[in-house]
């Protein structure tokens, strides 16, 4: 692959899984790198594990920050080009669903909640990282993180769905008005991927019973493997890619999404029984 030694480069969520994997690629392979979250300890021991597999004079900070506030965002690209002046990539990985279950019970905080983590804080991380790019004389890449869920129906994941299908098209769009200043903007679509947050699901049940006949490849993905995109996407050899969104689940995209409702199911009845019973 082509060389990223030297790089500046910025992981979002990148204390755990798949940004701290991404983030360990890319420091291996000599990008600088910067991870940012919300919380400290977390990053620092995420910190330590990175500097661990780093190539030899790669720099591995972390900055405190909260994806949803535009000061925030605007310290942790700071922070990241201060190390050579410049940005050349950033993963905005930092993302997740507040609420799960049928839309029609689903509280109007809850929706509101899951967009500004997933939509407002990929559109900052765009933002503040582009804006960077564009005033260095342009040039980086940008890679959001998006999942499966926002291109299939995913029962009882609509909010976080409809938030990821929403980022898809804010990079598409992002990645049309960014080319004039050679700033290349994609996205990741992550099946389900072997995370300490997803253990639950990973580790069997009905859930995973599910989601593995939908797999081509019949297995969950690990967190390298979304990485090894990731670390494509920043480098080199994509120089000529732009505006995509990028499947990585296995093929699952080619068969159906999972049903978590078969999750809430385990702990109780089917959450729309309520309604169903209003009718009778």
């Amino acid at each position: 692959m082509g060389s990223i030694e030297g790089f500046a480069t910025l992981v979002t969520g990148g204390g755990s899984g798949i940004g701290e994997a991404s983030a360990a690629r890319l420091a291996a392979d000599g990008a600088h790198v910067t991870i940012c979250g919300r919380t400290e300890q977390k990053l620092l021991d995420a910190v330590d594990r990175i500097a661990g597999v780093a190539a030899e004079g790669v720099t591995v900070q972390h900055i405190v920050a909260d994806v949803t506030s535009e000061s925030d965002m605007e310290a942790a690209v700071a922070a990241a080009a201060g190390i050579t002046g410049r940005l050349d990539g950033l993963f905005a990985c930092a993302g997740g669903s507040t609420c799960m279950g049928p839309l029609v019970l689903t509280d109007v905080d809850d929706i509101r909640s899951t967009m500004e983590l997933n939509y407002i804080g990929t559109f900052l991380c765009l933002k503040t990282g582009g804006a960077q790019m564009a005033r260095q004389g342009g040039g980086g890449s940008i890679v959001g993180c998006s999942s499966h869920a926002g291109q299939d129906s995913m029962r009882c994941l609509g909010a976080y769905g409809a938030a990821k299908a929403a980022l898809d098209h804010l990079c598409r769009v992002s990645a049309d008005e960014m080319g004039r200043f050679q700033i290349r903007i994609n996205s990741i679509q992550p099946g389900i991927v072997a995370t300490e947050l997803m253990t639950p699901i990973t580790s069997g049940g009905a859930l995973l019973d599910n989601y593995l006949p939908a797999i081509p490849l019949g297995r969950v993905g690990e967190p390298s493997e979304i990485a090894d995109m990731v670390r494509f996407l920043i480098g080199p050899e994509s120089s000529w890619i732009t505006g995509q969104a990028f499947a990585v689940d296995g093929g699952q995209n080619l068969r159906r999404g999972a049903d978590y409702g078969t999750l809430l199911r385990e702990f109780g009845p089917d959450p729309l029984d309520s309604l169903a019973a209003s009718t009778d």
